[in-house]
């Protein structure tokens, strides 16, 4: 762990990414305080005002403070990234773990279903599912965990297949330990390395996915403020309120950046021969 913190510091991209997140969680945890208004306070005298000091960043088209919405939506946006990802680590942890382990006629039928799933193109299959259930975060969120577990079960997959033949779980085995406990106590631990850089990267891949879901307006629904939902309304205004489309495109922007710079640092932190490479240079 010294030696992840060590290179994770080294690397100033990383430490820039981090520092980005951090921003975003203080923000979404301090919304109700850095909000200067409702976000949901109609205000017909003061629809599409461009940014002032009343409204830094403008009001929308129904006099909506843009600043508020932002701040809110980026709970909303945290939410589902952490959530999904989740939901996807939790599935692809197991079954790959089961397969590697396994292995026979387990690893065969559990990869096939991993090619199948691979096969759909992810986003129109997200598309599908929310068309039959009804639109909300909750069923977005699952939505994205359960069409996005397929790369973390590769990963962890391959971790298992070069761990299991290693003398501890050699060891394990004369032992007579359980089968489920060597996986589960001796196995998995080893194997998270590469899931947490994977869930990192992901979490910025869901909230763009929850973004691009909510500007074709099938993801959050009105009222509830979302990056995705200021950018759809952002692009029937373009003209007039650049404002709309501009705020919203930039903190997307930088908060997937923010997840990708980290999640290279990490990657880099615990991987002995990236960290080799570095200090040869």
């Amino acid at each position: 762990m010294r030696d992840f913190w060590r290179g994770l510091r080294e690397n100033r991209l990383a430490v820039m990414g981090g520092a980005i997140i951090i921003l975003l969680f203080l923000v979404a945890l301090l919304a109700p305080w850095v909000s200067p208004y409702d976000p949901s306070r109609i205000d017909p005298r003061a629809v599409l005002l461009p940014p002032s000091w009343k409204h830094p960043l403008g009001t929308d088209h129904l006099g909506r403070d843009l600043l508020s919405r932002m701040v809110w939506g980026t709970r909303v946006s945290l939410e589902v990234g952490f959530i999904s990802v989740g939901i996807a680590c939790v599935v692809g942890t197991l079954v790959g773990g089961v397969a590697g382990f396994y292995g026979g006629w387990v690893d065969a039928l559990l990869m096939r279903l991993v090619d199948i799933m691979l096969c759909f193109p992810t986003f129109f299959l997200i598309l599908a599912v929310i068309a039959v259930l009804e639109p909300s975060i909750w069923n977005i969120m699952v939505v994205i965990g359960i069409t996005s577990w397929m790369g973390i079960a590769r990963l962890v997959r391959a971790e298992i297949l070069s761990l299991r033949e290693r003398e501890f779980v050699l060891a394990a085995r004369a032992l007579g330990i359980p089968k489920r406990r060597i996986l589960l106590r001796h196995l998995l631990p080893n194997a998270l390395a590469p899931v947490l850089v994977a869930a990192t990267l992901g979490v910025g891949g869901a909230i763009l996915t929850e973004s691009a879901l909510s500007f074709l307006g099938i993801g959050v629904q009105p009222p509830t403020p979302s990056w995705g939902s200021i950018l759809a309304v952002g692009k029937d205004y373009i003209e007039v309120a650049w404002w709309l489309s501009l705020f919203p495109g930039v903190a997307i922007l930088f908060t997937v950046l923010g997840y990708n710079l980290l999640g290279e640092g990490i990657r880099d932190a615990v991987d002995p021969r990236l960290r080799g490479l570095r200090g040869r240079r």
